[in-house]
């Protein structure tokens, strides 16, 4: 049984997407990261870098596996789907994966977190990060110009960026003038596999919510 550890993040829908893609069994086993569990001593055991996802192969002598793009490799070897078997195409999809882990994720996460999440808004850091999500979604686009997929038949290279792409407006990343993207992106959101993917970890009810903060108001007053 395959194990993932996760949150509702774009890195870890990546790895959700693949399983569900691949039609595998595994379970879910969701990481509260505003609770910092991921910082947690037995988490970092399995995760050095404190961060999510990671998965935990049980069939392979509980083996933990950490980065979602090494994630998505592991997986992809392992049940010889979605990377091409061709030397050169398998290499093509794995630049592209490299691209997306250090040049697209990065820059689309601080380009959130400061539009986003950070208290003083510093509109010159903001503009960096938009803009360079930006000049990254042209590489994206013009890549896109001539095919529906980014490197032959859709792979892990369209699933480690489609959760990035997705969240272009959390970011502030403006998308309208990338026509190649749209295409590409509609036809990966149109995947069932996808879909279900994206909703893993189940989304919080409002129950769950309301519970939490009455929790977080009782921690406060004591």
């Amino acid at each position: 049984m395959l194990e993932l550890l996760t949150s509702e993040t774009p890195n870890g829908w990546k790895v959700s997407i693949l399983l569900e893609e691949l039609g595998v069994p595994y379970e879910v086993t969701p990481i509260a990261l505003t609770d910092r569990v991921q910082k947690q001593d037995w988490y970092v055991a399995l995760n050095p870098n404190g961060r999510i996802p990671t998965l935990i192969d049980h069939e392979a002598g509980d083996f933990a596996i950490f980065e979602s793009g090494a994630i998505l490799l592991y997986l992809a070897e392992k049940y010889g789907r979605f990377i091409p078997a061709d030397a050169k195409d398998r290499s093509r999809v794995i630049q592209w994966v490299m691209w997306q882990m250090s040049g697209l994720g990065p820059m689309m996460g601080q380009a959130t977190v400061f539009t986003r999440y950070f208290d003083e808004k510093l509109p010159s850091v903001i503009d960096r990060y938009v803009r360079e999500s930006q000049r990254l979604f042209g590489v994206l686009d013009g890549q896109l110009a001539t095919r529906d997929y980014l490197v032959g038949d859709y792979s892990i290279a369209d699933i480690a960026c489609f959760p990035w792409i997705r969240g272009h407006d959390w970011a502030g990343v403006d998308i309208s003038a990338f026509s190649n993207i749209l295409r590409w992106y509609d036809r990966i959101a149109e995947r069932p596999a996808v879909q279900r993917g994206l909703l893993v970890p189940p989304p919080p009810t409002a129950e769950d919510m309301a519970e939490k903060t009455i929790l977080q108001g009782k921690t406060i007053i004591a």
